[in-house]
């Protein structure tokens, strides 16, 4: 059973730095595309960032292109996002996931074509 944990959320002030961290589990996580997603109290959960088996292609929200930097680290098996110039409207809880089937481009937005989720954690930006 493939898991994945989140760490790195937290309170920050607007225009603050956050690291998100995504720890995985088993031995296959260097073939998993993986994205983060987060979900705002009342609103459904949408797509933030993905990025490919190799980390060669990456690909973000309009809403966080620019500040956001997703990356990867196979020998870790760890997926990380950097959050910079937060907003208040960043604030949510931010899961990460793994998909075993290959996407690209807008093809890897979409929450239903993900395997694999981890619980969550909490990113709140003060104003």
């Amino acid at each position: 059973q493939v898991q994945l944990e989140e760490s790195g959320g937290g309170l920050v002030q607007a225009g603050g730095s956050l690291r998100l961290s995504c720890a995985v589990s088993g031995r296959t996580f260097s073939t998993y595309t993986m994205g983060w997603f987060r979900q705002a109290p009342g609103k459904e959960r949408e797509f933030v960032a993905a990025l490919s088996r190799s980390g060669d292609y990456t690909y973000y929200s309009d809403s966080v292109k620019g500040r956001f930097t997703i990356s990867r680290d196979n020998a870790k098996n760890t997926v990380y996002l950097q959050m910079n110039s937060l907003k208040p409207e960043d604030t949510a809880v931010y899961y990460c996931a793994a998909r075993t089937r290959y996407c690209v481009g807008s093809g890897c937005y979409a929450s239903r074509g993900y395997d694999y989720w981890g619980q969550g954690t909490q990113v709140t930006v003060s104003s």
